[in-house]
């Protein structure tokens, strides 16, 4: 038993240091590697989204084929619908929006000026302040001018990143047709190619990360979707400019837990009260509600528990995501972990079997 125990131990070891010399290896040859880094970058944004859209579709997929439709009739019956709702939406929505981001363009210099009367009516007040209270203000106040500087690069650079990459963007629904077709016979050959006595574990570890990361992702879209419908009724009702551009910030930012509804409720706030206080007040009241309703109603009954994370390690993911990834490391920060636990629980008990 002991000399079992033994080379078991000896092997795992063997394998440890395989992997660090091929890690190291890889490391050692990464400027020769460039050409196959690049094309890396470039197909893994059309790849990912497609994988992604794929996984979210394929439910759906699966339980018309089950009703007696043939699977490419079943995804072709779906991008028809896709379409249709996305022309419905555009043929409504579009002229709206449009004419949203031109006002926007418009009146955007004449909200500029008001607020940099605001903000020097504001520094003229802390000149009056003590001391210590003016160091502290002005360290706020480089601190907000840093971050709104971050956020807006940010925004710039990823705006950019999907410009240049618009060709590649043209050929997701065509990967997203493909793997939604022909994914019994891509599920067949990766089971073909997965050695024997991996099959059963790796079977109940894609069951628990499907069961984990799909229905958290599936339920965040649906609560970001009703979020984005709420507010820009909402903000239309009221009155504030620009209910669409708003709602559809405040619906983006709701995918982050814990500060995206804050940070979502930002834009919205200062364009009211650019308008007159009441208006502001009013909509810190609206946002108010439909945080209310969007913390102890829709995430809930949608979403559900289905993470089964401390609430601390949530905000570590988000911070440390935010650190590595910016905006795109916030959105990404909370499944990632997800993943990450359900594997470390059955790499536990995998070793522990052992």
């Amino acid at each position: 038993m002991e000399k079992v125990l033994q080379q078991k131990w000896l092997s795992r070891l063997i394998f440890t240091l395989l992997t660090l010399l091929i890690i190291f290896m890889v490391v050692q040859l990464a400027p020769l590697l460039s050409p196959i880094r690049a094309v890396f970058r470039a197909l893994v944004l059309p790849v990912g989204i497609a994988v992604l859209l794929t996984y979210l579709l394929h439910p759906l997929v699966e339980k018309m084929h089950e009703s007696g439709l043939s699977r490419p009739f079943a995804v072709l019956l779906i991008f028809l619908l896709i379409v249709f709702i996305f022309g419905f939406l555009l043929t409504i929505g579009l002229p709206a929006f449009i004419k949203q981001i031109q006002h926007a363009f418009e009146t955007i210099p004449a909200q500029i000026n008001e607020i940099e009367k605001e903000t020097a009516r504001i520094e003229r007040y802390i000149d009056t302040l003590p001391a210590p209270l003016q160091t502290q203000s002005k360290e706020w106040r480089v601190q907000l001018e840093q971050m709104g500087g971050s956020v807006f690069d940010q925004v710039e650079a990823a705006a950019l990143f999907l410009i240049k990459s618009l060709f590649s963007l043209i050929v997701i629904p065509f990967l997203v047709f493909f793997l939604l077709k022909d994914h019994e016979l891509i599920r067949r050959l990766s089971w073909y190619v997965t050695p024997r006595k991996w099959r059963k574990p790796l079977k109940c570890y894609i069951k628990d990360v499907d069961h984990t990361f799909g229905s958290y992702i599936r339920g965040q879209l649906l609560v970001s979707l009703s979020v984005f419908i709420i507010s820009t009724i909402g903000l239309w009702l009221l009155g504030v400019p620009y209910p669409i551009l708003l709602g559809l910030f405040m619906g983006a930012m709701d995918l982050i837990p814990y500060f995206g509804p804050f940070i979502g409720a930002v834009p919205a706030v200062v364009v009211a009260f650019l308008q007159s206080w009441q208006l502001g007040v009013t909509t810190i009241i609206l946002i108010f509600v439909i945080q209310q309703i969007e913390g102890n109603i829709l995430s809930p009954v949608i979403v559900g528990k289905t993470l089964h994370l401390h609430p601390a390690l949530i905000i570590l993911a988000l911070l440390v995501g935010v650190e590595v990834g910016g905006f795109i490391g916030m959105l990404i920060a909370v499944p990632v972990l997800a993943i990450g636990k359900v594997t470390l629980v059955h790499l536990r008990l995998h070793f522990m079997k052992d």
